[in-house]
């Protein structure tokens, strides 16, 4: 039986260092607490419906990504059991529980890194006006969801508000650097292509995916935030796959079908969404989470 959805965390003995779409962060001594709540967002703003453990789903299927790719690139999780956090946050630890990581500190880099392997989303839309992806050109005729002839890496800039905007290498280059902006697509294909086979072994085909890194106090580059998840990834059923069109899926875009197909203007009020759009979408997480996980997911008391 599926939790009530926790839209807001709430705990005043700790600072709070930002509260995003999805993610409330906790400064705790030098390091943060990051938890993931059931808010879901589409078309840049938070809907006035949760989706139960949404935000569980989301953190247990990152740390089991954390865990797998340690050795490409070092991340920022500490702990993810709430019992061995610091003595501070035991009065939320009903809040914490399966949806929280206690993470080290960095300086996130101002871009994202996406990688690419079929023609879908942002990128079907690049092509279809320009017969190009993000500035890497591509053959004439490949169809919506077609995989593409290589993957691509395609740098964002990370905006605060509003859509992320595709840039090209060059541009991000002038934003990082070009030897750290090297690292970061090499760590960038490393990723998707180790997440590429094993969801494949899955049943599944992650089709793109976004990752974002940070730089400690001593230089370190770490792997942050969310790592493959149905919110930072494009996962399709591959027993269902079908180039030609746009594919089912297990990210939220069952809940940006519904959300246009009441003609929605895009801006306040905010829709809520029915009770059976929340459980589907809610199925379509949970099944994204097994398959890939082969785990039950850990719900708390």
């Amino acid at each position: 039986m599926p939790h009530p959805p926790l839209l807001d965390t709430v705990c005043p003995d700790l600072p709070l260092v930002r509260r995003g779409k999805v993610r409330d962060v906790y400064a705790v001594g030098d390091d943060l607490v990051m938890v993931a709540t059931d808010r879901i967002s589409a078309f840049d703003y938070v809907l006035g419906s949760g989706i139960p453990d949404k935000g569980r789903i989301l953190t247990q299927l990152s740390a089991f990504w954390f865990a797998r790719t340690r050795d490409i690139v070092p991340n920022h999780v500490i702990k993810t059991d709430v019992r061995r956090y610091p003595a501070v946050t035991a009065p939320y630890a009903d809040q914490f529980e399966g949806r929280s990581m206690l993470v080290r500190r960095t300086t996130p880099l101002p871009v994202e890194c996406v990688a690419r392997g079929y023609l879908s989303g942002s990128g079907w839309k690049d092509y279809k006006a320009s017969g190009a992806l993000c500035g890497h050109a591509l053959p004439p005729g490949l169809r919506e969801s077609d995989r593409l002839p290589d993957v691509l890496f395609t740098p964002a800039t990370k905006a605060e508000s509003g859509h992320d905007e595709n840039i090209t290498e060059a541009e991000a280059a002038a934003v990082v650097g070009a030897d750290l902006l090297a690292r970061l697509k090499r760590l960038t294909l490393d990723l998707y292509a180790h997440g590429v086979a094993h969801a494949a072994s899955c049943g599944i085909i992650l089709a793109d995916t976004k990752f974002e890194f940070g730089l400690t106090d001593a230089g370190d580059l770490l792997l942050i935030d969310e790592a493959l998840t149905p919110d930072s990834s494009r996962y399709w059923p591959a027993e269902q796959y079908a180039p030609g069109g746009p594919q089912p899926s297990f990210d939220k875009q069952y809940v940006r079908d519904y959300l246009e197909s009441i003609r929605w203007n895009k801006q306040p009020p905010v829709p809520s969404l029915p009770t059976d759009v929340v459980a589907r979408t809610r199925d379509k997480y949970l099944d994204a989470y097994r398959r890939l996980t082969g785990a039950a997911l850990v719900l708390g008391d």
